[in-house]
């Protein structure tokens, strides 16, 4: 059965790059949301296996999603997305949870090494 993934970024051209790599290999994508308020809502709605979550959003940004995300579900499996030069706030993430990085722009391969990483 497919690895279930909800996607949480505040840029719809991102969201739609990511889902694409994700279908074309073999993930279905549970939802998508746009900010760590309905990263959380929409991750009690859908129970995904695995987030994908931007660190920079409006609203409530991916650490503090990530924090609330593991606190309803520690055992909640946190894939952080992140630019270049936000190297702290990847080491705030992973203190908080995370359990690997994927940089932007995304490379497929370098995606879906990650996912699988965590989906095993």
């Amino acid at each position: 059965m497919a690895k279930r993934v909800l996607i949480v970024d505040d840029a719809a051209f991102m969201r739609i790059k990511l889902k694409d790599i994700l279908e074309k290999n073999g993930y279905e994508v549970a939802g998508e949301a746009q900010n760590g308020s309905e990263a959380i809502e929409k991750y009690k709605e859908t129970q995904p296996d695995i987030v994908t979550m931007d660190i920079t959003m409006p609203e409530m940004d991916g650490v503090e999603a990530l924090k609330a995300i593991k606190a309803f579900d520690a055992n909640a499996t946190v894939l952080m997305c992140s630019a270049m030069g936000q190297q702290s706030m990847v080491m705030d993430a992973i203190r908080a949870g995370a359990m690997d990085f994927i940089v932007k722009p995304f490379d497929t391969e370098r995606v879906i090494k990650a996912l699988d990483k965590v989906a095993n």
